[in-house]
């Protein structure tokens, strides 16, 4: 799924609430302005999930079996470009940077609908990543230029906006790979999002506020090259042998790009990634449990369609030949377990339930479904069992997150924390897929036939329990949350820079 990102803490700091005075009031241009914006948050909401449901005919074309680069690349873009994309947008302008992005990401979308190799397909993922800064820019947008009287119902409906997506899209995207072919989906996501950019540059305004800051771009490339380094060291390391020149390039520069990119966090005026915040408990804590929950969410996303698309004639102990539709179908009780577990978290949290609590059961639950998965995926009945209770935590999880975020820093902090997070949430599932897509091809490859790969029913059984793991790892951090997380250093001298 989706990270989440936020602007910077700059932003934060100087986009005070417009004056009681101010005389906006809603158009019918600012109406179709924050659809337009809607339905950009809606693209970003579906295109993980459409791209995870054609992942199976996708590697099976390109006969890969690195399919988790299709999502590894988009979220690694996410990550790094997100920090970067929030300190522009206050320098240069939200609007500006918006359509900046959405037009990096269409060309992704076209690059991805046209490739002629796989290759050229994940520099097309990595383009589309360019829709996840978008999130914040959204929001920021909304905050800036709509009447101020609405904001918060503009917000809100923005973000009940996310969820809409929720039931319908896996019956769109089951349809248009069911009927089209897998390049449909990037063709439909290149013809929606250029057609609302379209529409943001004629209905949106841009935001007056600016605020004068820097850009750590030696930080975003070094971490971006480090990270890709290190995940393609190990991503090729079965086929390339590991101890091959060509691996061994890979991970020990990406070990030294990362090792690099601590030396600029500590030196540099305003870092992408604030080390000064992060070493504090309660934020480190906060930042390991959410990129374990997006983490888990993004693994079973790519397992799950690869498992039950598979013909059961080829008797490998799973899989019952279902289309994309079908898929759709199978999926739904999930589906509606993640809305219902976020719903369930708002209700806790407003009557007073701790987030480290609702935060801890999540994950326990996604640990408890996976398991459930893990130890018998030859039934649907026990697949969908799992994901159900997979789901429950899913949702849980995903709506602790703001409110852990909220309790762990004092206000002054909430931005530069929840930067720090939005990058773990996308790390997180871009390494953990790789992770246990490099166990499989390692040791679990069953048979190749018209070049695609099928793993053994073993391999899948790893590989769930791998996020089982991760999930319990994630549900101790959350437990060793401080019951009240106050903050320790509201002005420790390097924290708040130039706020």
């Amino acid at each position: 799924m989706p990270v989440q990102p936020t602007p910077s803490e700059d932003s934060l700091a100087d986009s005070r609430p417009v004056p009681s005075d101010d005389t906006r009031v809603w158009t019918p241009r600012l109406v179709l302005g924050l659809a337009s914006i809607v339905l950009l948050l809606e693209v970003l909401a579906i295109s993980y999930l459409m791209i995870s449901t054609a992942l199976p005919f996708i590697v099976t074309h390109y006969q890969t079996t690195q399919g988790a680069w299709l999502l590894t690349a988009f979220l690694l873009t996410g990550a790094v470009t997100a920090p970067v994309i929030g300190r522009l947008s206050d320098m240069f302008g939200k609007r500006r940077l918006l359509l900046v992005c959405v037009a990096l990401a269409a060309a992704g979308c076209l690059l991805s609908a046209v490739a002629p190799s796989y290759g050229v397909m994940i520099a097309g993922r990595a383009l589309a990543g360019f829709l996840v800064p978008c999130l914040f820019l959204g929001y920021s947008l909304i905050r800036d230029v709509f009447p101020p009287r609405a904001v918060a119902l503009a917000v809100s409906i923005a973000t009940t906006g996310m969820g809409l997506v929720a039931v319908p899209a896996p019956f769109l995207t089951g349809w248009l790979i069911d009927d089209f072919g897998f390049r449909s989906i990037f063709w439909f996501l290149f013809a929606v999002v250029v057609a609302i950019g379209f529409a943001i540059l004629v209905t949106v305004d841009e935001s007056p506020l600016r605020v004068r800051t820097t850009v750590d771009l030696v930080g975003a490339v070094l971490l971006g090259a480090g990270l890709a380094g290190v995940l393609i060291g190990v991503s090729f390391g079965p086929s390339w042998g590991w101890s091959a020149t060509s691996t061994l390039t890979y991970l020990l520069g990406g070990a030294a790009l990362l090792a690099a990119w601590l030396v600029s966090a500590r030196t540099v005026a305003n870092p992408l990634v604030d080390l000064e915040v992060l070493r504090r408990r309660p934020v480190y804590l906060t930042t390991v449990s959410a990129g374990v929950a997006y983490g888990i969410s993004g693994l079973f996303a790519v397992l799950l369609p690869m498992m039950v698309m598979v013909p059961g004639m080829m008797g490998l102990g799973y899989g019952w030949g279902l289309s994309a539709e079908d898929f759709a179908l199978f999926q739904l009780p999930m589906v509606i377990a993640i809305v219902a577990g976020g719903l369930l978290v708002g209700v806790l949290v407003s009557r007073g339930f701790a987030p480290r609590l609702l935060m801890l059961a999540g994950l326990t639950l996604m640990a408890l479904g996976l398991l459930v998965v893990a130890f018998n995926h030859s039934e649907k009945s026990t697949i969908i069992l799992g994901a159900v209770i997979l789901g429950l935590g899913q949702g849980m999880s995903y709506a602790a997150v703001p409110n852990l975020v909220i309790e762990a820093v004092s206000p002054e902090l909430q931005a530069s924390t929840a930067s720090i997070v939005a990058v773990s949430q996308s790390i997180f599932p871009a390494v953990l897929s790789v992770v246990a897509f490099t166990v499989l091809n390692n040791s679990h490859i069953a048979m190749v036939a018209e070049g695609a790969t099928f793993y053994d029913t073993h391999g899948f059984t790893v590989a769930f329990v791998i996020g089982a793991i991760v999930s319990v790892v994630g549900a101790l951090t959350a437990l060793a949350m401080p019951r009240r997380a106050t903050d320790e250093i509201t002005e420790t001298p390097g924290v708040l820079g130039a706020a």
